[in-house]
């Protein structure tokens, strides 16, 4: 009897030991591990990281991160890279702030800066698409443009920001800051739109090979349009709520995000080749860069190795990447 139910027994543990495994392989969940370690080390290391107070800050530095990091990780994931997003971000601050300011309306500041962010993604996908300029190229460009902007418009000088509109940045629903709830909603949409929807496998299989794509009847300059628009509306949303949280608009705002949101997703596990990479990665990906941050503060450790660190991340996880596709092709 003991033989057989070991054979009834091997198939059910070989499929739990294979889960695992799958499981274990993921990007999404090292990252994870790292996160809780991260976690678990500074709540020892630091008596006040794990108070009420802190964790809703952390909660607040991962959501604007986070929230972009959603539309990049849509473009990577396509193939295509976005450098301008954090220009966009300055941009679209000050254009919001601008417009609620001369109009008195703080909702047609609200429409300013999610369409500054669309329009300046549009116009990516575009130069992309049809004028057939590489990505990196054309974001660099738009990356200068936007930050030139939002500087010729405002000579330099933070725009004030004392309207309703300014709840999103700094807001609270109880004791939960707004745009952290915004960043779970928005992942729950995102997860939907990626996972649930025509066009979200369309964007996996154009990142994937696009001539294939191209060949199965997808409109592969329909997609490219589509993530690079959202990824610059999710930044233009990005503005709006940094210019809520510090009740102005500074056209330095988002210098330097666009390293940061890549770094986020390329942690959770999305592939710079394309076609690979998750929202649950992403958020993931986001919290860890927020933790680290966070760290640096609470420990004493010169803002300076921030921008250090998140490089560094960056190289670790990249060649990580191409450490296991090397051993997978050989």
């Amino acid at each position: 009897m003991k033989p057989l139910a070991a054979a009834t027994e091997t198939p059910a543990r070989g499929r739990r030991k294979h889960w695992l495994a799958s499981l274990a392989a993921r990007r999404e969940a090292s990252v994870f591990c790292m996160f809780i370690l991260v976690f678990v080390g500074l709540a020892f290391a630091s008596e006040f990281f794990f108070t009420t107070r802190n964790l809703f800050n952390v909660g607040r530095q991962i959501s604007v991160t986070g929230i972009i990091a959603l539309g990049e990780s849509l473009v990577i994931i396509s193939a295509g890279i976005d450098l301008s997003v954090g220009s966009v971000v300055g941009l679209a601050a000050v254009l919001s702030a601008i417009a609620a300011n001369v109009t008195g309306s703080p909702l047609l500041g609200i429409v300013a800066a999610l369409g500054t962010g669309a329009i300046a993604g549009a116009l990516n996908g575009l130069f992309i698409t049809l004028v057939r300029i590489n990505p990196f190229i054309t974001t660099l460009g738009m990356l200068s443009i936007c930050r030139g902007a939002a500087l010729l418009i405002t000579s330099g000088s933070p725009q004030p920001f004392d309207n309703w509109a300014a709840w999103f940045g700094a807001g609270h629903i109880g004791k939960v800051p707004v745009q952290f709830v915004l960043l779970l909603l928005l992942s729950v949409v995102f997860w939907i739109f990626a996972t649930r929807t025509r066009w979200g496998r369309n964007i996996y299989a154009v990142g994937d090979n696009a001539r294939a794509a191209h060949l199965a009847g997808i409109d592969v300059r329909a997609t490219r349009m589509i993530v690079y628009t959202i990824a610059g509306t999710l930044a233009g949303l990005g503005g709006l709520l940094l210019t809520g949280m510090l009740a102005n608009a500074n056209p330095n705002f988002g210098t330097g995000y666009e390293l940061d949101v890549i770094a986020a997703a390329i942690l959770g596990g999305t592939a710079l080749t394309g076609g690979r990479g998750s929202v649950p990665g992403v958020l993931v990906g986001a919290g860890l860069m927020g933790l680290l941050r966070n760290a640096f503060v609470l420990l004493g450790v010169s803002g300076y190795w921030q921008t250090i660190t998140i490089g560094l991340v960056v190289l670790v996880a990249v060649g990580a990447d191409s450490w296991k596709k090397s051993r997978n092709e050989f």
